[in-house]
């Protein structure tokens, strides 16, 4: 086997540890591969480029590209074909190049289920409010129904997005058991948990998605944001006595699966997350 050439399409993605992670566990597995970052905000672009940008990682021979934030929905049309799950979600962060056709997946769902499984063991599943609707989102709520929660509140500052995502879930899942909400206060009063699935909390968007006063000792918070993997909403949230995981796991098994779309070998997941936190987030490559 040859050089894969595999990547990461998004905005604002210097920091991304994925470069890392498909790099250093293709070596030691003894491939060859190379990760390189097409980052929109670096090359003075807006969404609207991902088709260009897409070409180009096709005409360059990529196996495949990872896709991110602001492009998990965009990319959907652009596809030949997406996976029935990845339909189901609305969302792929994964495309596999091969035979001049560009086929979509979701890993991101697995990935957050895995991660949440793993590290909230037991948590209480009866009432969750997720905030964010966007491609990180579709995942996690489509993951979380999954899980078995009972009941899923989706707050979006976009309203008609997440009533678009609430209604989609209940196709798959069923109505009754997820809502699209717009009282922050009064959703969170009513949670056991807490997901965090918007952008806010990154490098490129620093703060807080919500009031810190709204956080309470008895609620889990699961955050998305890896990159810093403290955001401030972790540090608030167990600063205050929360049971929180971050965005780590879910880093780390999303890119499992896609290292083997893109390979074809099954990763040692063990070792990729034994090893996540031991590389600086990488630069353009």
């Amino acid at each position: 086997m040859g050089r894969i050439l595999t990547g990461l399409i998004g905005a604002g993605i210097q920091q991304s540890r994925s470069p890392f992670m498909h790099e250093a566990e293709a070596s030691a597995l003894g491939l060859d591969l190379r990760y390189s970052l097409f980052d929109l905000k670096a090359m003075g672009l807006g969404a609207e480029a991902l088709p260009q940008v897409l070409d180009e990682a096709q005409r360059q021979g990529l196996a495949g590209v990872n896709v991110t934030h602001p492009c998990k929905q965009a990319v959907i049309p652009l596809l030949d074909a997406v996976t029935l799950e990845a339909a189901a979600i609305g969302a792929v962060n994964t495309v596999v190049f091969s035979d001049g056709r560009r086929t979509g997946h979701n890993t991101d769902a697995w990935g957050f289920g895995e991660a949440f499984r793993r590290r909230m063991p037991g948590a209480p599943l009866g009432r969750v409010l997720q905030l964010g609707a966007g491609g990180a989102g579709a995942a996690t709520a489509h993951a979380l129904l999954a899980l078995g929660v009972e009941r899923l509140a989706i707050l979006d500052a976009d309203v008609a997005r997440a009533r678009a995502l609430a209604a989609k879930m209940a196709a798959t899942f069923g109505a009754g058991r997820v809502d699209a909400v717009t009282d922050l206060a009064g959703a969170l009063a009513d949670s056991q948990g807490l997901v965090h699935a918007t952008p806010t909390g990154m490098a490129d968007h620093p703060g807080l998605p919500l009031p810190a006063t709204l956080l309470r000792p008895d609620l889990w918070v699961a955050e998305v944001v890896y990159f810093p993997l403290e955001t401030e909403l972790l540090a608030q949230a167990r600063a205050r006595g929360c049971r929180a995981i971050d965005g780590g796991g879910m880093a780390v098994f999303q890119a499992a699966k896609a290292f083997e779309l893109f390979t074809g070998i099954a990763p040692d997941t063990e070792r990729m997350l034994a090893r996540f936190g031991d590389h600086p987030p990488a630069k353009a490559g």
